[in-house]
């Protein structure tokens, strides 16, 4: 589970509800039957109106993977891998790391190996899996873009909802006191349409975002991996090429790990 999403939500409703509370507004004012048609189902509605049903199955999994930890392998972990690879290809030959390729658990690592075993030059390797890459990031953009338009209809709606409120509540002004309370529970659509709004959808868009810029990245990496190896580079300059895709943090602890001879032994 994504801790970071399920602790986010939580906060954000504590602030909502305790922010009522110091206020003085009673939190029955939540129960408003309308505002919540308007602006959840309204919100629905101009989703399923703007995309089409073929992306709009995927919410669903959209939600799991908002919610779910992404686990993607350790950066270091692949890089002391490519460069263990390198010294095998350098010793070997590039069809030593066939035994390798039987042993990866991801496809796309897989199939691009398997391609510079096959022989495949370094151009039509890359084409290939940069290809695959753009695929997967247009996907995750789609999907993200259903959260962010939800977003952006949702405030707007609850003005519309507050609107129709202040209709009903200015069509009887002889009452007061229930004059007072309509206007209240008008606001209260404006409220529910800026909280799932800013504080749901975009936030849920933005998730689904940094998690694809991260799998991105990672396959980026593999990519340039890759090729390293195809093209008979040392261990050692393997590292320093893809420590370009690390944090400072990160390409320190490789460098250690190198200078204790931990990686980068060249035959």
């Amino acid at each position: 589970m994504d801790l970071s999403s399920v602790v986010g939500l939580i906060l954000a409703f504590i602030a909502l509800l305790t922010g009522m509370v110091l206020k003085g507004v009673n939190l029955s004012a939540f129960y408003n039957p309308a505002a919540i048609l308007i602006i959840i189902f309204g919100t629905i509605s101009a989703v399923t109106i703007a995309f089409p049903m073929k992306e709009l199955k995927r919410v669903p999994k959209l939600f799991k993977n908002i919610f779910k930890e992404t686990k993607l392998a350790d950066d270091i972990e692949i890089i002391k891998m490519f460069s263990q690879w390198a010294d095998l290809a350098r010793r070997e030959g590039l069809l030593a790391l066939e035994s390798k390729a039987s042993e990866i658990e991801d496809p796309f690592l897989k199939n691009g190996l398997t391609l510079a075993i096959d022989g495949q030059n370094a151009d039509y390797i890359r084409d290939v899996l940069t290809e695959e890459v753009e695929a997967m990031e247009e996907r995750h953009a789609s999907g993200a873009l259903i959260f962010t338009q939800a977003g952006t209809y949702a405030p707007t709606l609850g003005v519309l909802g507050a609107v129709v409120g202040l209709i009903a509540a200015l069509s009887d002004m002889n009452d007061i006191d229930k004059l007072g309370h309509a206007i209240s529970a008008a606001f209260m659509a404006t409220l529910l349409g800026i909280f799932t709004g800013y504080v749901l959808w975009h936030p849920f868009a933005n998730k689904l975002k940094r998690k694809s810029a991260l799998e991105v990245k990672q396959k980026r990496l593999m990519i340039e991996g890759i090729l390293s190896v195809l093209e008979g580079e040392a261990p050692r300059v393997i590292e320093q090429k893809l420590s370009s895709y690390l944090t400072m943090e990160e390409r320190r602890q490789i460098s250690d790990e190198s200078g204790a001879g931990g990686l980068g032994k060249e035959s």
